[in-house]
């Protein structure tokens, strides 16, 4: 079956500026489709060009996280023709966003569970980060909670690396740390103690964590400048 064939008859989840997401079947697995298309306002040889570029970094981050057993979805297939990713769905999973709400509407019985949920955070994007992989869009949109079988704890699962790339530079790793700072705090609003709690143990984890805490630092006071200018 052709790729525009079988994506006619895909669930359209949701379409961003970038790419199209489909849940589909593919070889008898639960499947999501992310198909980048072509921007109009680009030229053609241009766009071709970069999307080609960002699909590749995106499969090659990905296989990378895996590879360094952090969780991230199995690629099944890649069509570079179509520019489409075929990656496992994450079933009986939430996202981290949803549980950090429903804990904090909870009360503060579960403060103790997310002080270990920062901390698995900031252990597997020190290990990310020591794989030399930039997320590029670090929310916690896009960290998911799936339900171990056994029934013991969540594994902690990263998605969406459509802006990912390979860079082993501190600046990166630190304006990485700054999106999701800016991301977390604005979502979940009076949760400082609890990213403090998530950067300490990236520190701690990190092999390279002394440079990219410096590089933060600095992007932190950039991003200042810049709000006080206006």
């Amino acid at each position: 079956m052709a790729v525009s064939e079988l994506l006619g008859k895909a669930e359209l989840l949701k379409q961003g500026a970038e790419a199209r997401v489909y849940r589909t079947q593919f070889l008898g697995k639960p499947t999501i489709v992310k198909e980048r298309f072509p921007k109009r306002y680009r030229h053609p040889v241009l766009d071709e060009k970069l999307t080609q570029r960002r699909t590749v970094q995106e499969v090659r981050s990905i296989l990378r996280c895996r590879r360094a057993g952090i969780c991230a979805p199995v690629v099944y297939f890649v069509d570079y023709t179509s520019h489409c990713i075929f990656l496992e769905e994450i079933l009986s999973s939430s996202t981290v966003r949803d549980h950090i709400t429903s804990a904090q509407q909870s009360g503060s019985c579960e403060e103790a569970e997310l002080q270990r949920l920062a901390e698995r955070i900031g252990q597997i994007l020190a290990q990310m980060h020591d794989e030399d992989v930039i997320h590029g869009d670090l929310t916690t949109s896009n960290m998911l909670l799936r339900s171990s079988p056994e029934g013991g704890e969540s594994n902690l699962v990263l998605i969406d690396f459509g802006l990912s790339y390979i860079s082993a530079l501190p600046e990166d790793k630190g304006v990485d740390l700054y999106v999701l700072e800016k991301a977390f705090l604005s979502t979940h609003p009076n949760t400082e103690p609890l990213f403090e709690k998530l950067l300490n143990s990236y520190t701690v984890s990190s092999k390279k964590s002394s440079a990219v805490i410096k590089k933060l630092d600095e992007v932190r006071l950039r991003g200042r400048k810049r709000s006080m200018v206006g």
